[in-house]
This record gives C-alpha cells, sequence and structure tokens, in this order.
C-alpha cells in the first residue's frame, strides 16, 4: 500500500512538473526560455550518466566526450547536409555513439573508481583536441553563427527562444521514454542484474561485456543527441562547455536525483545547472567552492539519492553478501538469473 502511494505521488509530481515545462515559455521572458533549453540538454546528458552509473554500475566522468562529438558533429556536418532537426539530432546521435564505441575497449573492462579516472581522461582528451583542431572546430575561440534548425522538412526555422525550447523539450521528452522502455525490456533487466551480481550473472551464461558494451555506446548516443540540442539551444558552441566542470556537476546532479533514476537523473542535472548559475550571480568566484561542498554532503548524507530505491540499487558498487550455509536455501535478488531467461 505504501509502495503505491509513493508510486501515484511520484507520477503526480512527474505530471506537475512535466506540465510546467510545457507551459514554461509563456510566462517567462527570452532569455530564461533559453536557459532552459540549455538545461534540458544538460539534464539528457544526465540521463546517460545515469544510465552508466546507477543501471549498469559504470560511475563516469566522461560523458562530456560524446556530448561535445555530437555537438560538433551537428554544427560542423548538420548545418552543411541538413537544417532539418531529425537529421541532426541522428548525426550527433551517431556521432556520441562512434566515440562511445571507440571507448569501449578502455572504458568496459575496468571497475570502480578506475572507470571514473579512465572517463574522465578521456573527456579531458576530447576536450583538449577540440580546443586545438581550430581549422574544424573554431579552437578555443568556438563556432559561431550557427544555421537555425527546422524541426522537420516543410516547417519554417526555429527563429525564437520559445521555439527552441520546445523543440528541445519534445526532444528530450522522447528520448528519455525511449530510455524508460528500454530499461524494461531483458536488456535493462541484464544490465541491473550484472551490477547487483556480476559474478553471478557471468557463471550463469550471459556475456556481461557485451552488455555493457551496448550500455556504453547507448549511453553515447544520447549524449550526442544532447549536444545537438546544446547546439540548437545556444547557436555557439566552444570547448569551455564540455570541460571537467561540466562533468563533475552532471555526476553531482544523477547522485542527488539517485543514481538508478531517469526521472530523478533529469530532475537533479537540472537543479544542479540552476544552483550553479545562481550561485556565479551571488557569490562570484565562491561557486565551485560551494558546488564542491554540496557534492561531498550528498555522497554522505543521500548515497542513493533524493529519489531513494530499495535494496542495492543506486549504488555504485553493491555491498558484499555474507556467506550462506550449505543447507540455507538460496536467497533470492531483485533480478535473479531463472528470472531473465524467462
Amino acid at each position: 500500500m505504501r509502495d503505491e502511494l509513493i508510486r501515484r505521488a511520484r507520477g503526480a509530481v512527474a505530471a506537475l512538473v512535466l506540465a510546467g515545462l510545457v507551459v514554461a515559455p509563456w510566462v517567462v521572458d527570452d532569455y530564461t526560455a533559453a536557459i532552459l533549453a540549455r538545461t534540458l540538454a544538460l539534464g539528457l546528458v544526465g540521463v546517460s550518466v545515469a544510465l552508466l552509473t546507477g543501471v549498469a554500475g559504470m560511475p563516469t566522468l566522461g560523458q562530456t566526450a560524446p556530448y561535445a562529438a555530437g555537438a560538433y558533429a551537428c554544427a560542423v556536418l548538420g548545418s552543411q547536409i541538413s537544417d532539418v532537426g531529425v537529421v541532426q539530432v541522428a548525426v550527433a546521435a551517431g556521432a556520441g555513439a562512434v566515440l562511445a564505441a571507440l571507448t569501449v575497449p578502455l572504458v568496459v573492462p575496468a571497475r570502480g573508481l578506475i572507470v571514473l579516472m579512465i572517463t574522465l581522461a578521456i573527456g579531458e582528451l576530447v576536450v583538449t583536441v577540440l580546443g586545438r583542431w581550430r581549422s574544424v572546430t573554431g579552437g578555443t575561440d568556438g563556432l559561431a553563427g550557427i544555421t537555425p534548425v527546422r524541426p522537420f522538412w516543410g516547417l519554417p526555422v526555429l527563429a525564437t527562444d520559445q521555439a527552441r525550447y520546445l523543440y528541445t523539450l519534445v526532444v528530450v521528452a522522447t528520448l528519455v521514454g525511449a530510455v524508460l522502455l528500454l530499461l524494461r525490456t531483458r536488456f535493462g533487466l541484464l544490465l541491473r542484474a550484472g551490477r547487483d551480481d556480476e559474478t553471478r550473472l557471468r557463471a550463469s551464461g550471459h556475456r556481461v561485456p557485451l552488455h555493457l558494451s551496448g550500455a556504453h555506446i547507448t549511453a553515447g548516443a544520447i549524449a550526442g543527441a544532447a549536444g545537438s540540442l546544446l547546439v540548437v539551444a545556444q547557436q555557439y558552441i566552444s570547448p569551455a562547455d564540455f570541460g571537467f566542470d561540466t562533468s563533475a556537476l552532471l555526476l553531482l546532479g544523477v547522485v542527488i536525483g539517485g543514481t538508478a533514476s531517469v526521472g530523478g537523473a533529469l530532475v537533479g542535472a537540472a537543479l544542479v545547472i540552476a544552483v550553479r548559475d545562481w550561485l556565479f550571480g551571488v557569490l562570484p568566484g565562491h561557486a565551485p567552492l560551494v558546488l564542491g561542498a554540496l557534492f561531498v554532503a550528498t555522497v554522505y548524507l543521500l548515497p542513493t539519492g533524493v529519489n531513494r530505491v530499495r535494496g542495492p540499487r543506486g549504488r555504485l558498487r553493491p555491498p558484499a553478501a555474507p556467506p550462506s550455509r550449505p543447507d540455507a536455501p538460496a536467497a533470492r535478488d531483485h533480478v535473479t538469473v531463472p528470472e531473465l531467461r524467462a
């Protein structure tokens, strides 16, 4: 009964948040609408972080790498090939997926803190390359004057901040819905089972590296698609948009929202970005210090985030199970191998 009430309350809150996002462009000014569109794009990157960190059990600080790949692919190639939004999202998602696929041999075999360090190095390396590849990326000056996008063939271009925000909201809602459906499939169950007990899943004959590779590439595609939305929202990009501070803020938002919750990650990332922008105005020069303290407090006080999930879900690594007696019945996890095979 209590769980049913919690589910209904979460559904009601989600409906209210979605309704607020829909009416937002009519009650705020153009500048705020542009900030909201950029925040939604970053929130979508947070969803990709949650997919890897909370669902697959691979904490990451490197999702800004496919995010940047998608943004620059959209800005450099998308405008030249087509100004249609669907095409640009596909190009950006493909760029993010390709970059993620190239880094699979580095990321997938690692575990725990090693994954964090490897993904952080990948993200910083991508930012360095973007800053020095001036002929394509414009270097540290970035790319400006990007061609406006039109949602579909035959439709007018998105000429106002309100229109760009609504376009971003539709794309984000569509992709988040697709991720939620994906996590209900057998693939999502296998990812959770591997996160909770990888040894057991391997012993049952499942190819855990293959599942983790699929999650890594899928998360890269989501982050790449978010990059195309950043281009739409800002109409300008530079390597500064994809630095370590952005990676840290995204991970902080995911931890606050709940590492195993896609919706919580989206809200948490958006909340952290909003707080950061507010702190930069109130405490100039001290915002990173405050956010760092907030991150440490969150890890200790809310290890599973505001959106708590029962059992080991949401933790980076589950606690080791105590040894069982030979005559004791086998314990059942949240997701068991027989259930996966059914």
